[in-house]
């Protein structure tokens, strides 16, 4: 459940962020996309941490 969530909010990031910049539609939709795996990525990494460690 965390990482659609960690996804969208990567996706919102990245928007922003390339809004922030004056990108055009296609940048925003690129930014939001690979912000968005990245963010997804990274929940990955630290459910696995979490996991490894017994925090779960």
């Amino acid at each position: 459940m965390i990482y659609p969530v960690m996804f969208l909010l990567g996706g919102i990031f990245g928007w922003v962020r390339a809004a922030k910049r004056g990108g055009q539609t296609a940048d925003k939709l690129q930014y939001g996309f690979i912000f968005g795996i990245i963010f997804s990525i990274a929940a990955l990494f630290i459910a696995i941490l979490a996991s490894k460690l017994g925090l779960v």
